[in-house]
Parts: structure tokens; sequence; C-alpha cells
């Protein structure tokens, strides 16, 4: 560190005396300022065009932690440390957390479901235990309303809608397209908040047609659906800006760019072992084959 400084200040003071100064040989300087870069030095400078690229193909959106995890999908091994050090050598920061505002309307005279689920948010296989929840996304002039579904087995959305009202008919149509696509099998258990989205009767309807079980979360506690709770954060801090939409045809491309191609296709989740959701469901699947 001692040749760096003198290489810093060398515009303002002789090196000589710097060299004095600071206990070191001018052999020695001459020899740091003649010499390549080290290996070390060529190792950062390869980390850091792979930091980089990683940042910028996922969007800004993975900080240190999980470009640690991405690199070695790739099979390049680093500590996490040395790549949070690529981020600042480089300016690279991700995406400031922002706070949009959750909903729940649970003053309603529909039936409540009790809690079947106890915060227990395992599953041994897909389409066994579902959980579903409701936010708003601030868009010019106002809001609009995403309702979300996932499975607990391996993270993924398999049910998503938006519009530019919360009624039954918003979830309804997010359960629909989800029943449609996965096809459970009797005895799904859907787990969510008391809204009245989610205990109305045409959704309570659909999930008696389904032959699902309802489960609801207790008044007040979201921890309760903390695994849909921890979707939206993600949306959040990783998904798309809603600055410039005004409607549902302006949000509609980026969210599902954002759902279907890079949250359940690409994105790493820790709950898996970090590997996006298709990757854990479709292992899963290859296992009766394999056995």
């Amino acid at each position: 560190m001692s040749f760096e400084l003198i290489e810093a200040e060398k515009g303002n003071f002789p090196k000589a005396l710097m060299c004095r100064a600071l206990g070191l040989s001018r052999s020695g300087n001459h020899a740091f300022e003649t010499r390549g870069p080290s290996n070390r030095d060529l190792e950062n400078q390869r980390l850091d065009v792979l930091v980089a690229a990683i940042f910028a193909e996922l969007g800004g959106r993975y900080g240190a932690p999980r470009i640690q995890k991405e690199l070695r999908r790739r099979d390049h091994r680093t500590s996490r440390k040395r790549v949070a050090a690529c981020l600042v050598r480089q300016g690279l920061q991700a995406r400031p957390r922002r706070r949009w505002r959750h909903t729940t309307d649970s003053n309603h005279r529909e039936p409540i479901a009790p809690n079947l689920l106890e915060r227990n948010f395992t599953a041994e296989e897909p389409d066994r235990v579902w959980v579903a929840d409701t936010t708003y996304l601030p868009v010019l002039g106002g809001f609009l309303f995403l309702v979300v579904i996932l499975d607990l087995f391996s993270r993924k959305v398999v049910g998503w809608s938006l519009g530019d009202r919360l009624d039954a008919g918003l979830s309804s149509e997010a359960l629909q397209r989800a029943l449609t696509r996965r096809q459970p099998p009797p005895g799904l258990i859907f787990h969510s908040d008391r809204g009245v989205e989610f205990a109305a009767q045409e959704f309570r309807a659909l999930l008696v047609q389904a032959g699902a079980v309802q489960s609801m979360s207790r008044k007040g506690d979201c921890w309760d659906n903390a695994v849909a709770e921890s979707f939206f954060s993600t949306l959040e801090f990783e998904g798309p800006r809603t600055g410039t939409w005004r409607t549902v045809a302006d949000a509609h491309p980026e969210l599902f760019t954002f759902i279907e191609s890079y949250y359940n296709a690409r994105r790493l989740h820790s709950h898996n072992g970090y590997r996006p959701p298709n990757e854990v469901e479709a292992d899963w699947r290859r296992q009766p084959l394999a056995a």
C-alpha cells in the first residue's frame, strides 16, 4: 500500500523524500513501477468483468450475495467479500428498496376459513399448498392491483392477475389461471389473508369446484402469510419501475417479463438452495424417471 501511496503522490512530492519518510527503498519503488500486474490483479480484473456482466444481465437486481451464487452456478468460485469489492470498485449498486402499500380489507361478512398452515411454509411436492396475496402498485394517477398465487414447494408463481380495481373478479381470475395451468389434485390447501377478494362467494366457489381446502391468516398477522409477503418484497426491490405506467396495458408486459421470465425461470431463491423455481420443479419431475 505504501508504494501505491508514493505513486499517487509523486506529482506533489519527490519520490526519494517519500521513500525515506516511509522507510522504503528506492529500488523497491522502482520495481513496483516497472513490474506488470500481479496474478491477483489480473484475477480481480477478470472478476470485475464477470461481475459487471451479471449485474447488467440481470438489470441491476442482484447484490453481492446472489451474484456470488450466480458465479458459482457458472463454475466460477469466489467469495462474497471479493464480489462486494468488485461492485464497489466499479460503482455498481443494486436497486434501492421501495415501499409499496399492501392491502387487506377484512371488514366484511363473508366466512373466514381457519388457519391450516400455522406458519408451516413447506410442501413435499408441487400443488399441495398454494399461498396468495394482493398488493397496490403505484402508477401515474393512482394504483393498480396485483393478485399473486405461489406454490410453497418451489415458490413459483403459478397464477396472477392485474387490474385497476380490487374485487373478487380479480382474485378469481388469478385462481382460474392457476387451476388451468397446474390442474392440482383434490386436497390442495389454498392459504391467504382475510381480504374480501379471497373470502367472496365467487372465489370460494372456484376452490370448492377444484376440491381445494381454504385456509386464512389470523387477523392483522402478516407473518401468517410470510411467503407471499416475501414475494412482494422481491417485486419491490427487483421488479420493474412503475413510475411511467398509467394503465393495466402499460404494466402487464413488464410484469409478465418479471414474473415468468425472471422470477420463475432465472431468479435464485434461497429456499431452493439458490436455484430458480422452474429448475426445482423440473428436477422433481425427473425423479420418478430416474427411479
